[in-house]
């Protein structure tokens, strides 16, 4: 389980960094907030990693889920546009990373028999 807390750290600081870097347009103290959060994002993505996830299962969830959520948060605090075609890519999105997270489960399986 403490992969998965770490790999959602990284997709909230990752999120929380793209959001500021848009932010930061308009005000530029939050560039601080830009540097920290991508700094956080690849330091959590290392301890992932470290703990044992696969890099692609890891990479996959992170960029799927940090899209997914950067385009809904900006819709909503930027008021970016989020069209239902949008979101069905998103949604394929993340269909992809859930077959990619299965296929690593199935490999798992198949190199301990």
């Amino acid at each position: 389980m403490n992969r998965w807390l770490l790999l959602l750290g990284a997709i909230v600081t990752e999120v929380t960094a793209s959001l500021s870097l848009k932010g930061a347009l308009d005000h530029p103290a939050l560039y601080v907030v830009v540097v920290l959060g991508y700094a956080g994002t690849f330091g959590f993505l290392a301890a992932v990693l470290g703990a044992g996830m696969p890099l692609g299962v890891a990479y996959g969830i992170w960029g799927a889920l940090g899209v997914a959520a950067t385009a809904a948060l900006s819709a909503i605090f930027f008021g970016e546009a989020l069209t239902g075609v949008m979101i069905l890519g998103i949604a394929v999105v993340i269909a992809g990373v859930v077959l990619v997270e299965f296929g690593s489960h199935l490999a798992g399986r198949q190199e301990a028999a």
